[in-house]
């Protein structure tokens, strides 16, 4: 099986490195000084288990340079879906799998406008990372698993596929899981990244120093509330009791991370503000539910992320 992952930051870079280390076929892009530094040394990938490469002759700038592939994580930013998704057809066979592993609930939907006819699978990243330096990513601890699958409908062949993708990541030592609904699966990834990535961002603290205090972390608690009520009104399945489990299972690690939304403010990047936060804000007015954390979020982020798209001048 041949790979691309297209963006190898955080979660790209950690995948393409198990991958690689692992003797699979994988090719990678970046772009700007990650890149430079990659094709000059490769990508040092940093983690709990061990340092693992990507030699740099499997890194370029441009899905043009790979080739046809079998499988593509795609790993982009949320705000470059639709750019990015125009220059990856040298990369699609007609059995090409295409799975998204960004954040938000719609870029699924937005590589299959751009790519008709394309196998499109959800998929959800659980890998906490990020570029420390120009070709370095450092992995902090957690579970660091994908889930992927075919969107309800799909006949045996794309669950087969599925299921064949999950074996070859299992052999390189990549935690997966097929999820029988992929959609379910991305609003629970969903209702905790813009509750986590909005409060780290908004407060510059990690989610420890927020959990350690009450009223912050009800803060938190209160802006995931919000997005697990658009949920519920979209009939989306989400355990009764989801939050609990979020809490608990953020009880059991190491919580001196920080979000990628965070990462971002303060490298004076683009934010994924819109695919988050105001997400949220729009589909609460859709349904008539009220999401006042996130808009705050979204209020107060919205224009560092028009500032740091050059769109206030």
């Amino acid at each position: 099986m041949r790979f691309a992952v297209i963006g190898a930051g955080g979660v790209g870079g950690f995948l393409a490195a198990m991958l690689a280390t692992a003797g699979e076929d994988v090719m990678c892009t970046a772009r700007g000084p990650h890149l430079k530094a990659m094709t000059r040394e490769g990508l040092r990938v940093i983690s709990p288990g061990g340092e693992t490469r990507v030699p740099p002759e499997r890194c370029v700038g441009s899905p043009a340079e790979i080739g046809p592939v079998d499988t593509v994580f795609f790993c982009v930013k949320s705000y470059d879906t639709e750019r990015t998704a125009q220059s990856l057809s040298p990369l699609l066979r007609p059995t090409t799998v295409i799975i998204s592993l960004q954040n938000g609930i719609d870029n699924e939907e937005k590589l299959q406008r751009s790519l008709p006819g394309c196998e499109v699978f959800g998929g959800v990243a659980y890998i906490y990372s990020t570029i420390t330096h120009p070709g370095e990513v450092t992995v902090g601890a957690g579970p660091s698993k994908i889930v992927l699958g075919p969107f309800d409908g799909a006949g045996p062949e794309p669950r087969r596929r599925a299921t064949e993708i999950r074996d070859r990541c299992a052999h390189a030592g990549i935690a997966a899981e097929v999820s029988g609904d992929i959609i379910a699966a991305l609003w629970r990834k969903f209702i905790f990244i813009t509750g986590a990535g909005g409060i780290t961002a908004l407060t510059r603290l990690t989610l420890g120093e927020i959990l350690a205090v009450d009223q912050s972390r009800e803060l938190l608690a209160d802006a995931m509330r919000e997005t697990e009520k658009i949920a519920r009104a979209r009939g989306v399945r989400i355990e009764e009791h989801y939050l609990d489990g979020v809490f608990g299972t953020l009880a059991k690690f190491d919580n001196r991370t920080r979000s990628s939304l965070y990462y971002d403010l303060v490298h004076g990047k683009p934010l994924e503000i819109e695919a988050l936060a105001g997400t949220v804000v729009r589909q609460g007015a859709a349904f008539g539910i009220p999401t006042p954390v996130n808009r705050a979020v979204y209020a107060a982020l919205l224009p560092h992320h028009l500032h740091n798209s050059e769109g206030i001048r």
